[in-house]
């Protein structure tokens, strides 16, 4: 279940599901079951719940969980504005089916409540909440009681995670089919709470129709396109990667990341250095070789032994016209590029020099940046969603993007998406990111195509980091990759 469908796709499933043959009203039951289900499941001791039911099929799902919760002996408050006959079709048979009573929404069914089920709005909302049902939805997360959402928090953007107005703070959250993109996305995330899928009826054959192009970062989505070494084979079929180091006072970004690039498989890395950083280097490097690489020209001499197919610049290496002119003699060498950090910023005041040395390349370039970044480099672009900005900035410059946060977005130039879903707060830490661009980059020199090398490092560097918990650093991470790669073999 790695696709992530949005509210527009998300209806045309319903549509084709009921086309093929599923009622609406049987999907409608089930959904309102599954939410039933969550609440009996995590509230089995509970006595009252109070229901809030909107004018859409969200309200009708929340019309068929409170019928099953009152045949199972809770005491359900209902709040509903006008007449429930006015609702859509299949939700008005609902509202016809419950035989409890109907209030009307108002704060005041929160009373005594021992948990609150969110059936005000879905995925599609698309208008900020305002007045009587803004105080409302204020009123359920002031009240300390525990809330079960139905689809998505009312208030949030099903597709883009953006709140409108304001917005729910579910304990969890019961969606139908797949995920939607506002379950991962920042601040829609943080609403959530736990979200559980459910099979609701809808075959999955209509995904062929639907085409989803936004997918969930886990490892079914690139398990079969992973590297793993065998046994006939040695380390130089498995790539050589080659980090640029920064001056002698700023050498430690490019040992983080070529460190990386290591513990990820790549048979060979090397940091291309400058003269005067060159002891410093030495004193720190043993597996990584160490080779004199002073300004472009010196990187071109280097880059010149094409054995050499991945090249890795930006972590630490100084914002300005040599990282400049050293990003374009790599691009022009031909290996696979990432650029991360001061790499994307010296082009800052130049995007388009970049883009246009990138577009026509056939070997893959891998842009990391995190959000000022971004913004300093893709200002033009523009976009609804996170995921948006990031298929922006992909196609204009010719490059995967990987979006850095709490709800990475790595996104290819044909619109390929994923978001990642294994963040940990633990990594805003000095250097993670330099670790994940060298992991990046070995994924690269194994030959793996620039939208899967960013994809699988996001996952491993988010599970290294949740191995290791509370006091990591970016050192940490590298040695925690054979455990992820251990687990993710033994699954």
């Amino acid at each position: 279940m790695l696709e992530l469908l949005t509210a527009k796709e998300m209806g045309l499933a319903d549509k084709l599901a009921i086309e093929g043959g599923v009622p609406g009203a049987v999907l409608m039951e089930n959904a309102g079951r599954s939410v039933a289900d969550e609440v009996s499941l995590r509230f089995l001791d509970a006595s009252t719940v109070a229901i809030l039911c909107g004018p859409g099929n969200n309200g009708g799902d929340g019309f068929v969980a409170a019928r099953y919760l009152l045949e199972r002996g809770y005491f359900v408050r209902l709040g509903f504005d006008g007449d429930p006959r006015a609702l859509p079709p299949d939700a008005a048979a609902m509202a016809a089916r419950y035989s409890g009573e109907i209030h009307r929404l108002d704060p005041a069914l929160l009373h005594k409540a021992d948990v609150v089920v969110d059936g005000l709005f879905g995925a599609g909302l698309s208008r900020p909440i305002e007045g009587k049902m803004a105080e409302l939805v204020d009123a359920a997360n002031a009240s300390g009681v525990p809330i079960i959402a139905i689809d998505v928090p009312s208030g949030i953007d099903g597709t883009t995670g953006a709140v409108r107005g304001t917005a729910i703070r579910a304990l969890s959250t019961v969606t139908f089919f797949r995920l939607k993109p506002g379950h991962l996305l920042m601040p829609g995330q943080l609403h959530c709470g736990e979200v559980q899928v459910t099979n609701i009826g809808i075959p999955d054959d209509v995904l062929k129709t639907v085409k989803p192009a936004l997918f969930a970062n886990e490892p079914g989505l690139w398990r079969d396109r992973f590297p793993w070494p065998t046994i006939e084979g040695h380390k130089y079929l498995r790539g050589h990667a080659v980090v640029a180091s920064g001056p002698e006072d700023a050498t430690g970004a490019a040992r983080l990341a070529a460190r990386g690039a290591l513990r990820m498989g790549a048979g060979l890395v090397t940091v291309a250095s400058p003269r005067s950083a060159l002891t410093v280097n030495a004193a720190h490097l043993t597996a990584i070789m160490l080779r004199e690489a002073d300004g472009p020209r010196g990187l071109d001499a280097l880059l010149a032994d094409t054995r050499k197919n991945a090249f890795l610049i930006g972590p630490g290496h100084g914002v300005g016209e040599e990282t400049r002119a050293m990003v374009l003699t790599a691009i022009r060498a031909g290996p696979a590029v990432v650029l991360d950090a001061d790499a994307l910023t010296s082009f800052a005041e130049t995007p388009e020099q970049l883009f246009e040395a990138v577009r026509p390349r056939r070997s893959p370039v891998v842009m990391t940046p995190h959000d000022g970044e971004f913004a300093r480099l893709f200002g033009m672009v523009r976009g609804d969603s996170k995921v948006d900005r990031a298929r922006a900035a992909a196609a204009v410059s010719g490059a995967t993007i990987v979006l850095k946060g709490p709800d990475t977005v790595i996104a290819a130039p044909d619109g390929s998406a994923a978001i990642d879903t294994n963040g940990t707060p633990w990594l805003a830490t000095a250097g993670s990111g330099d670790v994940l661009a060298g992991m990046v980059l070995g994924l690269l020199a194994q030959g793996v195509a620039g939208f899967y090398a960013g994809s699988i490092a996001v996952w491993m560097h988010g599970e290294a980091a949740k191995l290791f918990g509370p006091g990591l650093i970016a050192e940490d991470l590298p040695e925690l990759v054979p455990e992820v790669l251990a687990n993710l073999e033994e699954s």
